[in-house]
């Protein structure tokens, strides 16, 4: 049994005992008539009437109904309540207090919180803690940025590498429609050129004379020149291979053979002379001069 179900049983207890009361005293008419008389007769008579009455009234007329059942609960005398609850409460057959335990979530709020430098410490203790986190992956995101970055620096520089050696390997065979093969070349390219312009093929002549330093700058000092690279292309690659003096004369050569292979003009005895009688001086066949 509950303390709610002991105080109703007190009130309800309470209001048993408030309603027991003295009922109403009804007097008689013939009470009321003796009233006239003189004193002393007249309190004979009340008290003659008073016993008639509450003889008459137990014997015939039915109980009054309690006044005190329509009062409200908030009259009810205290004393009789903390008394009714005390018995119910020295009742052998009363279970008595039941203490039951739930497990709930613990709020953080509701955690014990420690004052003064605790929680500062507490405070820069968890900021180092997030920043070393995130150092945590910075550093792991650099460290493969950087790895991918030398995985690509070491791809470009295999393919170079491939490239290189694909070229040295098989230099070309032809540069445009020209054949700089060395086997197809006469060994003597300045006499050939010479005997060629006196015959009145000047076309020839400085065609022989360009496949020979072409297949001279790729086969003997190994300039990087391509099979779709320009006579612009092959100046540029060969100024690293050449002294000033040869990359002069390699200039004067392609100069005449634009004059007569594109401009279809004709050139000076002179210069054509010239570039027969140096070419085996410039051009040679080893190293770069």
């Amino acid at each position: 049994m509950r303390l709610r179900d002991v105080i109703v049983l007190a009130v309800v207890l309470g209001s048993s005992v408030g309603g027991a009361r003295t009922p109403a005293v009804t007097v008689s008419p013939s009470a009321s008539a003796s009233a006239t008389a003189s004193p002393r007769s007249q309190t004979q008579a009340s008290a003659s009437a008073s016993a008639s009455a509450s003889a008459s009234a137990s014997a015939s007329a039915p109980a009054a109904p309690p006044a005190a059942a329509s009062a409200p609960a908030s009259a009810i005398d205290a004393r009789a309540v903390l008394a009714a609850a005390s018995a119910v409460q020295a009742d052998p057959l009363l279970a008595g207090m039941e203490k039951t335990r739930v497990l709930r979530l613990k709020k953080k709020d509701e955690a014990r919180k420690t004052p003064g430098k605790q929680d500062d410490f507490r405070w820069w203790r968890d900021l180092i803690d997030s920043l070393s986190a995130g150092l945590r992956v910075a550093m792991w995101l650099v460290g493969a940025g950087l790895l991918v970055w030398v995985l690509l620096r070491l791809r470009d520089l295999l393919q170079r590498q491939q490239a290189g050696r694909a070229l040295t390997a098989a230099p070309p065979t032809h540069v445009g429609t020209l054949d700089i093969r060395p086997e197809s070349l006469p060994a003597d390219i300045g006499g050939a050129a010479r005997a060629l312009w006196q015959r009145g093929e000047t076309r020839a002549a400085l065609s022989l004379l360009y496949r020979g330093a072409l297949s001279r700058l790729v086969h003997g000092h190994g300039v990087p020149i391509r099979a779709a690279s320009t006579e612009r292309d092959c100046l540029a690659l060969s100024a690293p291979h050449l002294e000033a003096a040869s990359q002069t004369f390699l200039t004067q050569l392609v100069a005449g053979w634009q004059t007569v292979a594109y401009a279809r003009r004709e050139l000076s005895p002179e210069v054509f002379e010239h570039l027969c009688a140096d070419f085996d001086v410039r051009m040679p066949t080893g190293a770069a001069t």
